[in-house]
């Protein structure tokens, strides 16, 4: 019976101590997991922590993107605006670049068109002056001629061509109204070279006498087959001779200043027609 509750007794110790170590080793276990659970809820705080960081950032990020958006579509509109004030005051450049072309091509075109029309001019004066009176003929056709020249090759400009025409209209309307003298050798119609006092009075009347009073003459104009030509009319009358000697001498103040009547048959022009 003792040997039986021995048994039972050791029985029982056995299990209590069993039980013991299965304490011993769940409350081992228990301070485990306590401590997982603990290290765990640390890195649960310090990942909501980054998260509550993150997010913050994240906002932070969020509203300097809106902010940095705002602003660049603020400074897109504004070079918008500029490109667009630009093309406008661009495209008003090249319409009055364009305006201004039109315009010189049109001052070029009206310059040229006077240059031509003062070409014509001074060819018709050159024409006249041939038909005029030979008196210094070529000196004065050579400046006409001379303008013509430089028009035609553009070495006078419409300014300075008008100018030199001008001079030289005036100069002809000059030599058409002025009284001139001057003794000079002319040669006769018989090839006679005589030294002469020539009167010119305008575009009227050209007279000569030798210096010895005794030879006169009166210059023509003769237009044959449309040409215009000139020679001396030396079979005057008495009359004509009179008078030319008169005008001569009055000229030339050897008798007082006077009104001098000539003949009509002594204009440059009496003798057209027949």
């Amino acid at each position: 019976m003792k040997k039986i509750l021995w048994l039972c007794l050791l029985v029982t110790v056995s299990a209590l101590a069993d039980t013991s170590d299965d304490i011993r080793a769940a409350q081992l276990e228990k301070e485990r997991l306590n401590s997982e659970i603990a290290k765990l809820g640390k890195q649960i705080s310090e990942t909501e922590a980054m998260i509550r960081e993150d997010d913050k950032r994240f906002k932070t990020l969020e509203e300097r993107y809106r902010k940095d958006t705002e602003r660049r579509k603020a400074e897109i509109d504004s070079l918008n605006a500029k490109i667009r004030n630009v093309a406008s005051e661009l495209q008003n450049e090249r319409s009055k670049q364009a305006a201004a072309k039109n315009r010189s091509e049109n001052i070029k075109a009206k310059r040229k068109a006077l240059n031509q029309v003062l070409v014509a001019a001074s060819k018709k004066l050159e024409q006249q002056i041939e038909q005029t009176l030979p008196w210094e003929r070529e000196s004065r056709l050579e400046r006409v001629r001379s303008l013509s020249r430089d028009m035609e090759s553009g070495n006078a400009s419409v300014e300075e061509g008008f100018s030199r025409l001008k001079s030289l209209i005036g100069e002809e309307t000059r030599f058409g109204d002025e009284v001139a003298i001057i003794n000079a050798p002319i040669t006769r119609k018989n090839g006679e070279l005589i030294n002469a006092r020539i009167l010119r009075i305008g575009n009227q009347w050209m007279v000569y006498s030798d210096e010895n009073d005794t030879q006169y003459g009166a210059l023509m104009r003769k237009t044959e087959n449309g040409k215009i030509s000139y020679e001396w009319k030396e079979d005057l009358d008495l009359a004509e001779r009179e008078a030319v000697k008169f005008a001569l001498d009055v000229k030339q103040a050897r008798k007082p200043p006077q009104i001098v009547t000539l003949p009509v048959s002594l204009s440059i022009v009496a003798e057209e027609g027949k």
